[in-house]
């Protein structure tokens, strides 16, 4: 008996696909009655989600544990699995027997499905025979398939018995016990413990529309209770990324995340991050991004780039050549663009070759679409929150008996957003009023010599940032046509649109009529602050803290007056929903030279008046001595 286990539980355990069925074997009776009493009561009791901690659920319902592990590509952070108990499963004294015994709770499920399956009336189903069947899925595969697959392929015979059972759970109303992985361990892995034994369903909860959800088969008994199972999506997943230019020290990953701020006119960079899925069965296998962008942004089509990694930490990889993609603006139903790759099997069995006996391929290459667009002057009219969101969502083939074309799938959308911003500048004296005319030019560095250009908008003044000018981020380029110098309008204010975060430097070319020009430039620094964990971002969340958190504003000021500088510091009032500073640039009045009233004037102009008549008086007596 006990080598017939052992063959046993080795077949078991080469299950490792996405529908887990864990079986569990408890040593006594009386413990194992009271653990499916338990899970039964947690099932009906507790509808909510249990979280995992430092990548640890646990159940505190008996000895036994499964440990899940993601695959290469696949975070299991995020994921939702849930738990349902089938069987106790009870071995005799010496192990030379097992006994299975029903969950009441889902007793008459079970039987009707395998009854359909061995044409036998569910109510006559023992336990041995919903046992037996299970195993005898070892070796049956789906016909249609375009290789040979292992049991826990995810078309095999045993996938479709396991996800007909799950779903006839669930249609039935057996929700089972719901388990979300908010953390993982540092192998990606995380472990339900404290489980009683016996035979269990996980089933994976997975928003991917047109997809099979699903885990693996095992087997556990009381002489290995800790079980480690392998998690292997048949559905890629898809994350994107948006480039930070600023602190990428402090951002990380080299700044890519899921909140950034820009210029107008910059070039914004994003990312997609996304993973081939076992697709031996497939005979091609369609792969399509997405991308719906805000209207202010402008895509770049040309900078669509693909690289494909033989996995997550390798460094070489094949660049997709032009004609093997292709890129489509305004394809409809709402998308702004799709990038398509027809057949990404070919590609990839083409380049990484690495197909067993049995001519299947080893899968879970990283594939990595990068691709720039701009902020456009659209940016202008929604400056702070909610910013401007983009978002993607991943197109894939889900039925290995179709080619292009065929039945495909979704992902659910990933969203990442970009946030700009603006100075409500007004010019007065230091009496409060308004001051008309005065000239403005602003710079990114204190030398001043690279000048951010703007040019006259609706209302005030955008931004054009360097991208635009043929050089880098506030340098090289050219000056436009359209560039202007900022001047305020006859309410004294002027309006400057379009800002990233950082520092510059706002100089006084021309003052009023009337007035010193200021002889310093006033330095600007304009600070936005994120979440701390900027990877977290939500669709929606840039109206709220959870994306743009705060603004702050300060202006440095310095002047000359009264033959002293005066320097200080003042803070800036800001608005995160509009994205605002408010800066107010002072001229002080001067002092009048003195014009009447006053002794020293009245004898300067007498004394003048005299030297002028004396000196007339000399030159008319020369002129009456030459003439005689």
């Amino acid at each position: 008996m006990k080598e017939g286990d052992d063959k046993m539980k080795k077949r078991m355990m080469k299950i490792g696909y996405m529908m887990t069925l864990a079986a569990v074997l408890c040593t006594s009776g009386t413990t194992g009655a009271i653990g499916i009493k338990s899970v039964c009561a947690a099932e009906n009791e507790v509808q909510g989600r249990a979280a995992t901690t430092n990548g640890v659920l646990n159940l505190n319902n008996g000895s036994a544990s499964i440990t899940i592990k993601g695959n290469d590509g696949q975070s299991l952070k995020g994921k939702r699995f849930l738990v349902y108990q089938l069987f106790q499963a009870e071995n005799a004294k010496g192990m030379e027997s097992i006994n299975y015994t029903f969950n009441p709770e889902y007793k008459k499920f079970v039987c009707y499905i395998v009854g359909q399956r061995i044409h036998k009336d569910e109510r006559n189903v023992t336990e041995y025979e919903v046992i037996d069947y299970i195993q005898s899925l070892n070796t049956h595969q789906t016909e249609g398939a375009q290789t040979a697959q292992e049991k826990e392929g995810a078309y095999s015979e045993y996938r479709v018995f396991v996800e007909e059972l799950r779903t006839h759970l669930q249609r039935n109303g057996k929700a089972g016990q719901s388990v979300e992985v908010t953390s993982t361990k540092a192998d990606n892995s995380f472990e339900i413990k404290g489980l009683p034994y016996g035979y269990y369903i996980i089933d994976e909860v997975t928003e991917v529309k047109g997809t099979n959800s699903a885990a693996s088969l095992c087997m556990v008994s009381t002489a290995n209770p800790e079980m480690n199972l392998n998690i292997k999506s048949d559905y890629p997943v898809v994350t994107k990324k948006i480039r930070e230019d600023d602190e990428q020290d402090k951002v990380g990953n080299q700044g890519w995340n899921d909140l950034a701020d820009f210029e107008i006119g910059q070039t914004v960079p994003y990312r997609y991050e996304s993973n081939m899925p076992d697709v031996n069965g497939y005979n091609t296998y369609y792969y399509a991004w997405h991308d719906v962008m805000s209207e202010a942004l402008t895509f770049q089509k040309d900078s669509v780039a693909i690289r494909i990694y033989e996995n997550s930490n390798a460094s070489n990889y094949y660049k997709l050549k032009e004609d093997e993609f292709e890129v489509k603006e305004a394809p409809g139903g709402g998308d702004t663009f799709q990038v398509i790759v027809s057949d990404m099997k070919k590609i990839i069995d083409r380049e990484f070759n690495r197909k067993n006996e049995a001519g299947e391929n080893k899968y879970g290459q990283k594939i990595v679409l990068t691709y720039q667009a701009t902020l456009n002057e659209k940016a202008a009219k929604n400056t702070g929150r909610p910013g401007f969101e983009n978002d993607v969502r991943l197109e894939f083939s889900n039925d290995p008996d179709t080619a292009v074309g065929g039945s495909t799938g979704y992902t659910p959308w990933d969203t990442v957003v970009c946030f700009t911003y603006k100075i409500n500048a007004l010019k007065s004296n230091n009496h409060g009023q308004s001051l008309e005319n005065a000239k403005f030019r602003l710079y990114s560095d204190a030398e001043l010599k690279n000048e951010v250009y703007v040019k006259q908008g609706e209302g005030g003044y955008i931004v054009i940032n360097r991208d635009s000018l043929g050089g880098n981020d506030h340098t090289g380029g050219k000056q436009l046509e359209n560039a202007v110098e900022m001047k305020s309008g006859q309410d004294g204010t002027f309006v400057i649109y379009g800002l990233d975060s950082g520092t510059y430097y706002l100089k006084e070319t021309q003052a009023p009529a009337g007035y010193r020009l200021l002889t310093e430039p006033i330095v600007l620094n304009i600070k936005a602050s994120f979440p701390a964990d900027r990877n977290a971002y939500v669709k929606g969340d840039g109206k709220t803290e959870n994306g743009l958190k705060k603004l702050e504003t300060s202006a440095q000021i310095k002047e000359f007056i009264n033959g002293n500088w005066k320097e200080s510091e003042v803070s800036l009032t800001t608005n995160e929903g509009e994205g605002s500073a408010n800066l107010t640039v002072i001229n002080t009045v001067g002092k009048k030279l003195p014009v009447t009233g006053s002794s020293a004037a009245v004898i300067c102009i007498t004394t003048g008046s005299v030297l002028v008549l004396a000196g007339a008086m000399r030159r008319n007596r020369k002129n009456a001595k030459e003439k005689q």
